[in-house]
Parts: structure tokens; sequence; C-alpha cells
């Protein structure tokens, strides 16, 4: 097998026109399961070439603990894709949840990856019965229990809280999963004995967060089943109210899903109410930020003035002032001090307006690269 063949390495834009040629309608859906897989090199280069005669794009996860998928694929393609699953032992009826809004865009190619984990919790799982999970609640029981006064914990990274929630749900400060189910453990340590009902999106996270607080001695642990995804397709169905608020931050091209009209959150650049969600255009700072229309305007969908100036400039000098520098999302991945970057944002527009620039070392990129012309 030529297995250099099964990935897909053309550029963003390139992938991003041939969707827009599709024209067919095609539906986004997640799954997961924990489950002992074997040989999963080879099973990754099989699955690659037996999704992608299907028209599958997304991103998926394999690892000897199970599967992770979030996935795009042709409408039409819904039942075949769904044979495909369940001719696989391992895959057999494995359930899926069907995206809340969907625009046909949501990935632009099929990635296929093997990862030692399928959620990088940062956990060891040998340390504790991964398989004694909480108790599983769908939409209904766990309207009931919030109503009852049972705790509830979101168990998403602290930029996925941004713009959506549970009505009075415990919001984690942590921006990795593993630093969530910490926090929550240390915050809600006087509370063992409570009953706790955590949720995230699809419900991947909550198997492993609810196993590891029944280690710590966390005695009444449920969670949601399906997730935010699932919850907002049973809610709907059954007529019931959501006390989830917002938008379910998504990990694709959409980046959320509204869920109800309601606006939870502002503006981190100007302080108006607004749950737009987008990342910096500045590939070197490519941050997560909410950012309402007006901003975006006004600083070219970028968090800041100085990567608005770098942004703005021809694309052959952005690539020399990229050159050698790191990509700061890598090492956090949203802004999450709205007040500092307010106060960032004054101090570079006095500067921007006393020098002309925020970036004296562009003279001489801009020199050099006219004079190459």
């Amino acid at each position: 097998m030529d297995t250099h063949r099964l990935r897909n390495l053309d550029r963003p834009d390139i992938l991003r026109a041939k969707l827009e040629r599709e024209g067919v309608e095609r539906t986004t859906l997640s799954f997961y399961r924990y489950v002992r897989l074997k040989e999963v090199e080879a099973l990754r280069h099989e699955l690659y070439q037996e999704w992608d005669s299907l028209g599958v794009l997304g991103r998926i996860y394999i690892s000897q603990e199970g599967i992770n998928a979030q996935v795009s694929l042709p409408t039409a393609n819904l039942e075949p894709f769904r044979a495909a699953l369940d001719a696989r032992e391992a895959f057999a009826q494995v359930p899926w949840k069907i995206a809340v809004e969907d625009d046909g865009k949501s990935f632009l190619k099929l990635a296929i990856k093997v990862k030692k984990k399928i959620v990088a919790d940062g956990l060891a799982d040998d340390a504790f019965d991964v398989t004694n999970v909480g108790a599983h609640l769908d939409a209904a029981t766990f309207n009931r229990k919030m109503e009852e006064g049972a705790l509830v914990v979101d168990m998403r990274n602290n930029y996925e809280c941004l713009i959506g929630h549970f009505e009075g749900a415990y919001l984690p400060k942590a921006d990795t999963f593993r630093g969530a189910i910490e926090e929550v453990k240390e915050v809600m340590k006087a509370k063992k004995d409570a009953e706790v009902l955590l949720y995230c999106t699809g419900g991947i996270r909550c198997e492993k967060a609810s196993a590891y607080l029944k280690h710590e001695g966390f005695t009444h642990v449920n969670q949601l089943h399906g997730g935010i995804i699932d919850y907002a397709r049973q809610i709907k169905a059954q007529g019931l109210a959501s006390k989830y608020k917002g938008q379910n931050f998504v990990f694709d091209e959409r980046l959320a899903e509204r869920i109800t009209d309601d606006v939870v959150s502002t503006c981190m650049q100007c302080g108006s109410t607004s749950d737009r969600i987008s990342n910096c255009q500045e590939a070197t700072c490519n941050m997560l930020l909410v950012q309402c229309e007006a901003c975006a305007a006004k600083y070219a969908d970028c968090c800041s003035p100085s990567c608005r100036e770098i942004h703005q400039l021809p694309i052959d000098q952005q690539r020399a002032w990229r050159k050698g520098r790191s990509t700061r999302s890598t090492k956090t991945k949203a802004i999450n001090d709205p007040e500092g970057l307010r106060r960032r944002i004054r101090e570079e527009e006095e500067l921007l307006a006393l020098n002309g620039t925020l970036h004296p070392e562009l003279t001489s990129i801009i020199q050099r690269e006219q004079t190459s012309a």
C-alpha cells in the first residue's frame, strides 16, 4: 500500500474552492467509542481509503483505546457510511450526533491521525478505573436535576464556555482539559457528596472526567449523554425548554453552532454584547477571541492594531516578517484577559498615531522587498 498518498496536502484555499465547487448537501456529525483497537496504523490506512471513497472530510483520532471522530460527508452517503461503520465490530452501532447548524463547510479535508489517546487529557489511565463512569442522563432528566439543585459543571476549556453554557454552571478558568479536571476537583472538594452534573460538547470528555472524579471520592456523579450536541436535538424533538444558553463551541471551520438566541458574552475589544467568535487573522497570532462585527471591521479581523498592521501588508512582506517567529497560539489558544487586551489596544493606538508604525523593523523589510522586486 502506498501510504504516503493517504493524506491531503493541498493548501486551505485550494480545498475551500474545491468544496465550493462540489455542490452537494453535506451532513456534519461526530462520534466516539472507547474500545481496544489492534494494528492501529493499518486500521488508519484502511479507514482513509474507505472513507475517502465516500467523500468524508473531517478530523479523526484513533488509538489503541478507541476512536474520536468529527466528520462531514455527502448526505446521500449517510447510509453507506453507517453500513461501513457497522461492518467493523469495533465500531458497530456506535451512536453519532448530528450537528445543530450545518453550512456544509465544517471541514476542508480528511485527516485521520494515530494518537496515544483519543482525547489529550494528561491523565494516567492506569491510576483509576476508566470504565467506572458517571450515570448517563438524557435532556429531560438533566433539566429536572438542575431544577432540583444539583451542581452543574462545564468540563470544557475556558474559551469554549465563553459563548454558551448551562445556566448557573461552574465554568473552569483553565484552558486545557487536564487543567479543568484538576480545577473542578479542587473547587468542589468540599462537596463530594453533592449531586454533580457534568457536561461537554459531545460527551467524550465527561466519560473520562466522571470516572476520575469518582476515583477522587465524588459519590453522585452524572453526565449529560451525548453532550450539548445531543441535548440540543433532544430538547427540540421533545419540546423542552433549553437550560443551555447561547452557542456551542465546535472544533471545526464553523467554530460555533447556535443553540438558543441568548448572547452570554461580550466583545473582548469594545465590551459590547456579542458572541461572534473568531481567530486573529495574523498568522503568527491566530488567537481565539470574541469580536463583534464592528471591531472585526475596525481591526481587519485581527486582535490588535499590531496584528492588523502585519496582516494588511502584502503577502511577501508578511512572510518576510514572520520568518523565524513562533506562533503565539501554540502556547495559549485563546485570549483570556479582555481588559488587558483593551488596555493593549489603547496603548498601541497611541503609539501608532505617534510613530506611524508599531513595527519599526518593517522599514528594512519593505526596502529589501522593493529592491528585489
